[in-house]
């Protein structure tokens, strides 16, 4: 398929984008390169015959038109999207204007283009129809047409709001959202929905838990808790570390969000999460763990500095004030995207988090070109 990308210099995006390339498709990523997008997480493919980069921004509307009119993708993956909670709460203008407007933008020129798409016919080859037959792929003709066409919005699980002790979320939880972060994607969840029902545009959503492994902008809390460990630096915990995730690995996220563009019920709301529930102070003892194993401190003086007093960087936590508005647990149900499609989650706890500890360790040059620039772990957010 020929598929058009945005955010795909982000984390997930390039994640996503590098499997794409792999398994054949063509892909136009669309990134405005913010501070997030990161043109060096797409080294490996970024000469690749199939792979074309175009820098744009989402709000801008006769950008999007003229690349979807030039592209003539068969499936849109919208991941572009302001997406820390923190930074949402020190400046919600620039979330409002990306997650809501940009999306309101892309939706407006994919609706365009897919309105003056041919019909499907039986000249130039066969399209299976995913809505009756979920166990088939999509088989293009090399022209796109109308009923081949996609449009997957992909959002979060936090648009749900905060669960209690138990519960889970699925794909009929009322929306609930507590940040700007969170209020800005159910904003653009409703606007995609509008659009698939007043307009016809095949579109889907998927909700994912917390992703994390390799190219994740070291503003989340997994690269954070790493890069502090290494530098010797207090690992901050917000509260008491009682608030509750569920992790998924961004490559098993990334074979989800292709299986559902090309199986899924055009209409439908898809959740994904790895079945990965963990307390922060739980998740950050385990990193802490895996680093003691994989680069024992003080045992690498090249890397790492100042552990000349402690025996395992678990003596680094340090809890801090929490975060205004914290939700407490999230939980996702993926039952449906798992039966209806066939997906779930490869990774456990223990390989999922040990690759991603090893991806940093072996990517220093990676993440030391970003803490160069004006970001150096600093703590955003903070009201008080």
């Amino acid at each position: 398929m020929k598929i058009l990308i945005t955010g795909g210099a982000g984390f997930i995006g390039s994640n996503l984008a590098h499997l794409l390339i792999g398994r054949g498709h063509s892909v136009l990523n669309i990134d405005k390169l913010t501070y997030a997008g990161n043109l060096s997480s797409l080294a490996a493919i970024e000469n690749h015959p199939n792979y074309r980069f175009a820098q744009a921004d989402i709000c801008d509307a006769a950008a999007m038109k003229a690349l979807f009119a030039e592209f003539k993708p068969d499936g849109v993956m919208h991941l572009a999207a302001e997406s820390h909670v923190d930074r949402s709460i020190d400046g919600p203008g620039e979330f409002i204007q990306t997650n809501i407007t940009g999306t309101y933008v892309l939706l407006d020129a994919a609706l365009t283009y897919w309105q003056n798409l041919p019909e499907a016919s039986d000249e130039g080859g066969l399209i299976a129809d995913s809505q009756a037959n979920h166990s088939s792929a999509i088989a293009h003709p090399s022209s796109p047409t109308k009923s081949g066409f996609r449009f997957l919005h992909v959002s979060t699980d936090e648009v749900y709001g905060s669960l209690g002790e138990t519960g889970l979320f699925t794909e009929t939880t009322p929306y609930d959202p507590h940040s700007p972060y969170s209020a800005s994607k159910a904003s653009s969840d409703h606007l995609v929905r509008a659009w698939g029902d007043t307009f016809g545009l095949p579109i889907l959503i998927t909700n994912c838990s917390n992703n994390y492994g390799p190219y994740q902008f070291p503003e989340k809390l997994i690269p954070v808790v790493i890069l502090k460990a290494l530098a010797g630096e207090p690992i901050p915990v917000y509260g008491a570390g009682e608030n509750i995730r569920d992790w998924l690995y961004v490559e098993d996220h990334a074979e989800a969000l292709l299986t559902v563009l090309e199986t899924g019920k055009a209409g439908e709301t898809y959740n994904v999460g790895g079945n990965n529930e963990m307390k922060n102070i739980d998740l950050i003892k385990l990193l802490c763990t895996i680093l003691d194993e994989l680069v024992p401190p003080g045992s690498q003086p090249s890397l790492i500095s100042h552990h000349s007093s402690i025996k395992s960087y678990r003596d680094l936590i340090t809890f801090v004030k929490d975060r205004p508005g914290h939700d407490l647990r999230y939980a996702i149900d993926a039952s449906k995207i798992k039966n209806d499609l066939g997906w779930e989650p490869k990774q456990d706890p223990q390989s999922g988090f040990k690759k991603t500890v090893q991806w940093y360790l072996d990517h220093k040059d990676w993440t030391q070109n970003i803490l160069s620039g004006d970001y150096q772990l600093g703590r955003q957010g903070v009201i008080d």
